[in-house]
């Protein structure tokens, strides 16, 4: 764990975990004397340290309105660092967990209408959505799109809540009828609609692309990736970063991230996913030009060059100077 993480610090009790679909698990999380959690809104995700001492991060899926418990999905990813698999393995019911408090960065904002889609274990922040908006009374849609219906995780939440008939299931293998067309979806754009999307990087890709091409605004399309989808990208070199506070000048090595030297100097940024995906460590910048790396910040956000991801981002100038 990177220096300059806070360790998550919140003791809970898993109250129940229950296989949801093939590779996915949920985990209902109390408080250990059953009281109320810190609140959170729709979009949030916490911090969890697995028994294998990784922390990720997981989104809230269960209703903002129901404080005494969190509930996650979670994926037994093959092909990450490790925290899910330890997770799957190692954790059931009744046993403890740390976690973080809640924190959002895929907040909702007020619009006349949503559309929420999710591909595959992108569905958990959506399901959050869609309980707050009705509960909000709220015009909505939700999109739910796997590859298979053994892939389809809390099909019996969504039937059992107010909002199912809000709801389209999109199954890959299930006939062309079943495919989820994001281009007669998002055909007409709606200056008063907002989209959230969430999933793999190719299915986040895709929508991004069919809203852009029918003319939607990039303020209006909100995406929340799990993972940094794979990048080409120059080989990092050397450079200086000057604390604007102090006039310090800090030399960050090729092999180094900004974040982890910073914290070598006693400068602790807050981190969390350390792949410039969850927009926990955002940085202003007062001179020059961040060489963006992260998949949190839209094209016109990094065009303004005020601010960047320290976890993974880097300098195209000799000197960048921190707001710090």
């Amino acid at each position: 764990m990177d220096s300059a993480m806070a360790a998550p610090s919140l003791l809970v009790r898993v109250a129940q975990r229950r296989e949801e679909a093939l590779g996915i698990a949920s985990f209902e999380l109390r408080a250990l004397d059953g009281g109320e959690l810190p609140p959170f809104t729709a979009g949030a995700h916490i911090d969890v340290l697995a028994p294998n001492g990784m922390v990720r991060q997981y989104s809230i899926c269960s209703s903002p309105l129901e404080r005494r418990r969190y509930l996650l999905g979670i994926l037994n990813e093959p092909a990450s660092r490790g925290a899910s698999r330890a997770l799957h393995e190692e954790v059931g019911t009744d046993d403890v967990l740390c976690i973080s408090e809640p924190r959002n960065h895929f907040a909702l904002v007020p619009a006349k209408r949503s559309l929420l889609l999710g591909g595959g274990i992108g569905i958990t922040p959506m399901l959050a959505m869609a309980a707050e908006l009705a509960a909000q009374g709220r015009q909505f849609e939700l999109h739910y799109c796997v590859r298979s219906r053994e892939h389809a995780a809390f099909l019996d939440l969504v039937a059992q809540s107010p909002w199912a008939d809000r709801t389209s299931l999109h199954i890959d293998d299930e006939g062309p009828y079943q495919h989820f067309n994001a281009d007669a979806l998002l055909a007409v754009p709606d200056a008063d609609s907002h989209v959230y999307i969430c999933g793999p990087a190719g299915f986040i890709a895709h929508v991004r692309q069919r809203a852009a091409a029918h003319g939607w605004a990039a303020a209006q399309v909100h995406v929340e990736h799990f993972a940094a989808p794979a990048q080409d990208l120059p080989e990092p070199g050397a450079f200086d970063v000057r604390i604007a506070s102090t006039g310090k000048v800090i030399r960050v090595g090729a092999d180094k991230t900004v974040a982890g030297v910073l914290g070598e100097h006693g400068i602790a940024i807050p981190l969390s996913c350390n792949e410039g995906v969850c927009g926990t460590c955002i940085t202003g910048v007062l001179e020059g030009t961040p060489e963006h790396r992260d998949c949190y910040f839209t094209e016109e956000e990094k065009a303004r060059n005020n601010q960047f991801m320290p976890c993974c981002s880097r300098s195209m100038d000799h000197t960048l100077v921190l707001d710090l």
